[in-house]
């Protein structure tokens, strides 16, 4: 269950962050959702006919860390970025 809620947290944090730099909320969701997932297309202008190429410098390292926190699966990243692991 908790990875399920860091999962849609960690969603709805990025989509909010894409809104905020300016992308329109259908793309914002796909482009999260789309890195998060490491599932290719996402929607809106970031979908099969489209690319990621107008996507500004801050939203495309969002993006970056959204794909490392979906491929190296939630609780692995978020532990190394915890100052308590490296503490020990």
């Amino acid at each position: 269950m908790a990875f399920f809620q860091l999962y849609i947290l960690a969603f709805i944090f990025g989509a909010l962050l894409l809104s905020l730099l300016g992308l329109d909320f259908t793309t914002a969701i796909g482009a999260s959702i789309s890195a998060l997932g490491n599932i290719g297309p996402g929607l809106g202008n970031v979908g099969p006919a489209g690319n990621y190429g107008f996507i500004p410098a801050a939203g495309k390292w969002l993006l970056s860390f959204l794909m490392l926190l979906g491929r190296l699966e939630l609780f692995t990243v978020l532990i190394l970025i915890t100052p308590s692991f490296w503490k020990r």
